[in-house]
């Protein structure tokens, strides 16, 4: 009887894991606004009723799309804050992140979507994943402010969120023009004008 059980909650899970691939996968090419709930089933080949056995909506479909994204995107900026000092941590933290971002649509669709008042929600659960990546970065921007790297005193929290702002306005241009980006070359730029007396990485080093 155990063994039945584990059986069947192993199928459920990977039905849920196979589920939420194949929608990670649409609503990068299509966004979460372009997809359906039949699109999603369609794709599975399973019916709109079985996907509704799973979850509750498209909405708790792309939250846990969402939370993988943001998962993977935490692990990268956590690589990058084990760099022996300030100024490998940044680099490889800018590095990084724009790695990261040109690679996975869904971060770059997340950042852009307007979600309709019904979706209030969801855009609050898109708020508070933005907050998480920020407050990684936040200790990194922290020690810059206090090593006197940058030409006056700021409010840490204000250079993260300009930092922030800056690489994701620099993933959305090279997107929306379809160019190809290059972390490490962006990243070096980034830190010689507005942090100058940290040590630039040579640009071959990798990411």
């Amino acid at each position: 009887m155990k063994s039945n059980t584990k059986k069947r909650n192993g199928g459920v899970r990977g039905t849920k894991e196979s589920i939420i691939d194949t929608a990670r996968r649409l609503f990068s090419e299509y966004s979460y606004l372009g997809i359906s709930m039949d699109d999603i089933a369609k794709k599975l080949n399973i019916t709109k009723a079985a996907l509704y056995y799973h979850y509750t909506g498209k909405a708790e479909i792309y939250e846990k799309v969402l939370d993988d994204v943001f998962h993977n995107l935490k692990l990268v900026i956590t690589e990058a804050l084990n760099e022996t000092t300030i100024d490998k941590r940044l680099f490889k933290l800018i590095n990084n992140y724009l790695n990261f971002g040109a690679k996975e649509k869904n971060l770059i669709k997340a950042l852009i979507v307007r979600l309709p008042p019904a979706e209030h929600k969801l855009s609050l659960h898109i708020s508070s994943l933005l907050e998480q990546v920020s407050n990684l970065i936040q200790p990194v921007m922290k020690e810059v402010s206090t090593s006197k790297m940058i030409t006056k005193k700021v409010d840490d929290r204000l250079l993260t969120s300009l930092l922030i702002s800056m690489m994701n306005g620099l993933l959305l241009e090279y997107a929306f023009l379809n160019k190809k980006l290059d972390p490490t070359r962006i990243a070096d730029q980034i830190i010689t004008v507005f942090f100058a007396d940290i040590s630039p990485i040579p640009s071959n080093t990798n990411g």
